[in-house]
């Protein structure tokens, strides 16, 4: 349960737990497609091949795995890795990567989201806290935050306890007066707990609980924590 007299500030991932992911990716993916169908046309060939893709990402991964928590950096290079297996120019890619990154921040809100943050962001102060690569304040969802914390920029990622606590430390407020809301049950909700942090799990996707530990307050949509919050 959560202790509301102590909760003096939220933290809120981003990708499906404000709004889906997977359309946003597949249309800055056609964006970048088209691009490099102009400017790169072999290697807009090369790509179209979603087998090969997907093998250079891979090998892209592997090859920087220390660079895990940067989705950024990765797609850039396999971007390179592209041009380079194509045969066009490698400085391509960061021109490319600045298209496909400006469609990555066209996101749309789930439904009601931008109302429930509205209301949030009238009694707490809002701190993004992601591993995607998405910018809050480039999208819809932007006027109701007050900072971001990315795993790119900090350096780990969630469920790693130091990027809760660097978010806490955003604030100037112990872990435990912080409430953070994501829909992945393990890097969310399990890394904010053993943070020291409270939680929900703005469980969008309809997943079951997967861990031994006692499934927190569930919800299905940003709107419902509203409800338990500001009644």
């Amino acid at each position: 349960m959560l202790n509301l007299s102590k909760i003096q500030a939220i933290t809120l991932d981003l990708d499906d737990t404000l709004w889906p992911v997977w359309p946003t990716i597949a249309r800055a993916e056609q964006v970048l497609q088209d691009w490099l169908s102009e400017h790169a046309p072999q290697t807009a060939q090369l790509c179209a091949q979603a087998g090969v893709r997907q093998a250079i990402r891979a090998d892209i991964n592997q090859r920087h795995a220390d660079k895990a928590h940067d989705f950024s950096f990765l797609r850039r290079e396999a971007i390179r890795e592209s041009l380079l297996r194509a045969g066009d120019a490698s400085h391509l890619a960061d021109p490319a990567f600045d298209v496909f990154f400006a469609e990555r921040q066209n996101v749309t809100l789930y439904d009601g989201v931008s109302q429930a943050l509205a209301r949030l962001a009238v009694r707490y102060p809002l701190v993004g806290l992601s591993n995607g690569n998405a910018d809050v304040f480039r999208t819809a969802a932007g006027p109701y935050f007050k900072a971001a914390v990315s795993a790119r920029v900090f350096g780990v990622a969630k469920p790693d306890v130091r990027i809760f606590h660097a978010a806490a430390a955003e604030l100037n407020l112990p872990p435990d007066a912080v409430l953070h809301l994501g829909d992945d049950a393990t890097s969310d909700v399990m890394g904010a707990i053993n943070a020291g942090m409270q939680t929900a799990w703005v469980n969008t996707q309809g997943h079951s609980w997967p861990h031994e530990a006692p499934q927190p307050l569930t919800v299905s949509h940003l709107a419902q924590v509203c409800d338990h919050l500001l009644t």
